[in-house]
């Protein structure tokens, strides 16, 4: 498992999204290192943003570090210096990680998203450049990368419904508010109409499903060493939807996330049943 790589690396990627890295082990070794020095990266920058309270030196020096790094001088930050090495390597464009950096310091200043338009606007920093990041490493076909984007901004999207609690707590809401009659998505809100709230979450959840639908296209395009764990990890996700979409208030009990022997069992429905197929493009 990323033998070299220093164990923290590992450990940040693993705090930061178990569902995604307990499909990720399953990568071949090089494509799970590339993966985890990619994660650390930006696990850490949003890490800066989502702590009580935020870190705002903290992330701005990151920042800092992270452009001199890229402009040839090392930050001395082991996982900074990994990810610039990581992007020379595998031919990343520099906005990807520009739009990334942008999405988190809008944590720092904003809390409503009105629109799906301003909403979207941060996914595209936040997801769909991962899925940028991703197609790179795992050096896909140029076909790929819109599937690849917008599979981020799926995955993005069921993550702003299930956390929607937990973002409350930080003070923000990144779903589009005017879809909804509520002045805000804390529960006292919601409570009041609930036949609205219920709606509004499973209309949320359907533009997850059509999103999702039109990502997994893109499959085609990933050699089955690779799509079992993108496969599975998307498996989890709409897993997730599904839960809520039948108990829209569960986001105010607990944090939906499917339980680590699932996405094993899912690995290996995944490995017995996808059919090996040669790279398109």
């Amino acid at each position: 498992m990323a033998q070299h790589l220093p164990k923290h690396f590992e450990t940040i990627f693993k705090k930061g999204s178990k569902t995604y890295f307990n499909s990720s082990i399953f990568f071949p070794p090089s494509i799970r290192e590339r993966v985890f020095r990619l994660y650390a990266f930006v696990r850490v920058a949003d890490n800066f943003v989502d702590s009580i309270p935020q870190q705002k030196e903290g992330f701005y020096q990151f920042k800092e570090r992270y452009l001199k790094a890229r402009n040839g001088t090392p930050s001395g930050d082991e996982i900074i210096d990994s990810f610039v090495e990581l992007s020379r390597e595998m031919n990343f464009q520099d906005e990807w990680t520009d739009a990334f950096l942008r999405s988190m310091e809008a944590d720092l200043f904003r809390s409503t998203y009105h629109t799906l338009e301003e909403t979207l606007e941060y996914i595209y920093g936040s997801a769909e450049v991962i899925g940028y990041f991703m197609a790179r490493i795992m050096e896909l076909p140029e076909e790929a990368f819109p599937f690849a984007a917008l599979l981020g901004k799926a995955m993005q999207y069921i993550n702003f419904i299930r956390d929607i609690a937990e973002d409350v707590e930080l003070g923000r809401t990144y779903l589009p508010l005017a879809e909804s009659p509520f002045a805000s998505l804390q529960k006292k809100d919601t409570q009041t109409n609930p036949e609205a709230f219920e709606a509004y979450i499973r209309k949320q959840i359907q533009r997850y499903y059509q999103w999702q639908n039109e990502a997994e296209k893109g499959f085609i395009f990933i050699p089955k060493r690779f799509l079992v764990p993108i496969k599975t990890a998307s498996d989890m996700y709409k897993w997730t939807a599904k839960r809520i979409e039948t108990h829209p208030w569960i986001v105010y009990e607990k944090k939906v996330k499917p339980p680590r022997w699932r996405i094993f069992f899912q690995i290996a429905v995944n490995f017995f049943t996808i059919p090996n197929h040669k790279k398109r493009g």
